[in-house]
């Protein structure tokens, strides 16, 4: 058993060793299946769209509209999530509305439809977050907690990079229509996954960011307000929002621009967009444990940011197949950190308010407003003024982050300093 499961079981002397170690093995599990979930068709939705007439501005529009919903309902889940005990239910319940969502775009291409599946997978998408949030936190407590979301995002990592790898060969095998099927078996065992997580191994209290002492009073949570006058948390939301403003439109923008090139097959290539980065945060997400050990989240962070303005520039400048390379290794190591920063900061930042899932409803929110116009902005600059000038534009949108998050790196660092 490692150091952080040990932590676990002295936090909770009711909880086994081998409970334990099944409800670890399950949230692993979990992770892996629930990648694909999350995430929905994610960039094969354009080329998907493309085969069926679309255009890259109304593609980019309707994918604006679903990250808008998954954005207003990212702070609602986080105050959900903080208050039930239901954790796994709802877990269930997201799988169960992208699943809806594939079986949609299946049936009709139409521009309701379409916005509908768009609605059901974002919302489901803003839920998951903060709930393999707070399941973790439940599970392994804050002193096991950033080693344990190193492990999740690998293995999350790993779920996005088999997924990607399977729905690029079924696509070419079968059609695109192969990876929406793909993607419910995927949700089957994500919901599986859940049910293997032992119910009393999860500390509700602890999984809201309330300590042992705090245990006895959950009115002892901090009023939601309180986020407006937490500065290093509102720097970090801010950052985010321009990073991903510039990011969440160039993977499945670049995988348009080579596929309308008539430089790759449109499965396989978006596939492989996919694989590589995947397999990028794999290793990266395993490293960033160690790395905030040893130098903390802020740098982390910071150089998470700077990958972006160099991806940008190397996906203007070279739409080839061999692109996907360069482009989305970049992407794995600005995604990759960030996947295990963030939370692990948010967890930090908020320890002891019992808020933390909020707190990630806050920050997925910033991110979901970045995220959300992307798609509509590089879709229309790329019809209006070329693939070239539309990353070129959003690779700079990631300089406001950088100069942000070095003018405030002082307050984020003393706010996130825990002694050892």
């Amino acid at each position: 058993m490692t150091r952080n499961s040990a932590a676990a079981v002295d936090a909770d002397k009711s909880i086994g060793v081998p409970s334990l170690n099944r409800a670890l093995f399950a949230l692993c599990a979990l992770n892996f299946f629930m990648a694909d979930v999350q995430a929905g068709v994610g960039p094969f939705l354009g080329v998907f769209l493309q085969r069926h007439g679309w255009q890259t501005g109304p593609i980019g529009t309707v994918m604006t509209v679903g990250g808008i919903a998954g954005m207003i309902a990212t702070i609602p889940a986080g105050a959900f999530i903080d208050q039930t005990r239901k954790k796994r239910l709802l877990v269930i319940v997201a799988a169960t509305c992208t699943i809806s969502a594939s079986i949609l775009l299946l049936t009709s291409q139409s521009v309701a439809v379409v916005t509908v599946s768009q609605l059901a997978t974002a919302v489901a998408g803003a839920v998951i977050g903060p709930l393999m949030t707070g399941i973790t936190l439940g599970i392994v407590r804050q002193k096991g907690f950033n080693a344990q979301v190193g492990r999740n995002q690998a293995w999350n990592h790993a779920g996005n990079m088999v997924g990607a790898g399977l729905s690029g060969w079924l696509g070419w095998r079968f059609g695109l229509s192969a990876i929406f099927c793909l993607e419910v078996v995927f949700g089957l065992f994500a919901m599986s996954a859940v049910l293997l997580i032992p119910e009393r191994s999860i500390d509700h209290r602890a999984a809201r960011g309330l300590g042992d002492e705090q245990a006895h009073d959950d009115g002892r949570a901090e009023g939601l307000k309180s986020f407006l006058r937490h500065r290093p948390l509102l720097v970090l939301a801010v950052c985010l929002c321009f990073f991903h403003l510039g990011n969440a439109a160039m993977l499945p923008l670049y995988g348009m621009a080579v596929v309308s090139a008539g430089k790759g097959n449109p499965a396989m290539f978006t596939a492989l967009t996919v694989v590589v980065a995947q397999a990028v945060m794999i290793v990266v997400s395993l490293l960033a444990m160690r790395f905030i050990r040893e130098r903390g989240h802020w740098i982390v962070l910071l150089l998470s940011f700077a990958a972006l303005p160099l991806r940008g520039l190397v996906a203007g400048s070279f739409i080839q197949n061999w692109g996907v390379w360069p482009v989305q290794i970049l992407d794995g190591i600005g995604a990759g950190l960030q996947s295990v920063a963030v939370p692990g900061l948010v967890a930090r930042l908020l320890n002891g308010t019992g808020r933390i899932n909020v707190g990630q409803g806050v920050v997925m929110t910033a991110q979901g407003i970045g995220a959300s116009l992307s798609p509509a902005l590089g879709g229309w600059l790329a019809e209006d003024l070329g693939y070239p000038f539309a990353f070129y534009t959003l690779g700079c949108f990631a300089v406001v982050s950088l100069g942000l998050w070095i003018v405030s790196a002082s307050a984020v660092r003393s706010a996130g300093h825990v002694p050892a």
